[in-house]
């Protein structure tokens, strides 16, 4: 690495000059990034675009596309299935609430509850 280079005012103080920057004075560097700018400026590079400017046209079709669906009118096949899908989410989501609150009731309670479902036999 090269020293930065010195200037003399006249008061007799040195100043210093800014150190350069060896990959930005590259003529290869420069050719590139010049490549680059104008590829994009002109739109030669068509699959290449920014990441988000993908996803916000990914959800902006999305959106346009869920419009399109409820604008559409049901079929009773849809309907039906709609309906047995929202019935078997409410039952799972029951069931979950059923399992947790079993998980917060101590062993001995169901221990006991689990006593008497067993039939004794031989009496």
């Amino acid at each position: 690495m090269t020293l930065p280079q010195v200037v003399e005012s006249q008061d007799d103080l040195i100043l210093p000059k800014k150190v350069p920057n060896p990959v930005l004075e590259s003529s290869s560097h420069r050719s590139l990034h010049r490549e680059l700018l104008l590829s994009h400026k002109w739109g030669l590079l068509p699959e290449e675009k920014p990441e988000l400017q993908r996803v916000l046209e990914q959800r902006r079709l999305e959106q346009h596309k869920e419009r399109e669906e409820a604008l559409r009118p049901r079929s009773d096949l849809e309907r039906k299935l709609r309906k047995r899908k929202e019935r078997l989410l409410a039952y799972e989501l029951e069931e979950m609430k059923r399992r947790k609150d079993l998980e917060n009731v101590p062993e001995f309670v169901r221990v006991r509850e689990n006593l008497r479902h067993i039939q004794v036999s031989g009496y």
